[in-house]
């Protein structure tokens, strides 16, 4: 099966991309995590940039806070798609992240999530693997049908129990 590379610039970014390994691991996706600061280690960053396509990598992951170099760099070194991942910040609250991934220039692009959006990055990741893997379309196709069961059981619950009850039970 196809591997996703994701990546860090620090292990603080840890919490948020463990998200992504955790949906990856529920569709059955192989992936390679790793730590690397695309301005503390240029060398060793272009190195494993340049490795990915040659490690079987379809999809890279890649999040990063502040200047947020990380996935513009691997997107303008690996050839297929690259997800960026904006880290929540302390001083701007994450969207100098967002900014800073989102606005690449043409003919380098990052497909983004949202600031802190590790589990909405590895869905992006199955669904690009998913375009040439029917196995993996289905399990897609299984986890949305059981998020649309999960919406309709809460409402059936509010409906029958109430907004102060409902509220009361959280």
């Amino acid at each position: 099966m196809a591997k996703v590379g994701i990546v860090m610039g620090s292990d603080s970014d840890m919490p948020v991309m463990a998200k992504a390994a955790e949906i990856l691991d529920k569709f059955g996706i192989d992936y390679e995590m790793t730590i690397i600061s695309a301005h503390r280690e240029p060398d060793l960053f272009f190195k494993w940039a340049k490795a990915a396509e040659e490690k079987g990598f379809k999809v890279i992951i890649a999040g990063a806070g502040k200047a947020a170099h990380l996935p513009g760099m691997c997107a303008a070194i690996f050839p297929l798609p690259v997800i960026g991942i904006p880290m929540k910040t302390s001083d701007l609250g994450g969207v100098d992240s967002l900014y800073s991934i989102v606005q690449m220039p043409s003919g380098i692009p990052v497909a983004t999530v949202a600031i802190n959006g590790g589990a909405n990055a590895g869905i992006l990741a199955a669904k690009i693997l998913a375009t040439s893997d029917e196995e993996l379309l289905g399990k897609l196709k299984a986890y949305s049908e059981n998020l649309k069961e999960d919406v309709e059981k809460k409402a059936e619950k509010l409906e029958k129990i109430g907004y102060k009850e409902y509220m009361a039970q959280k």
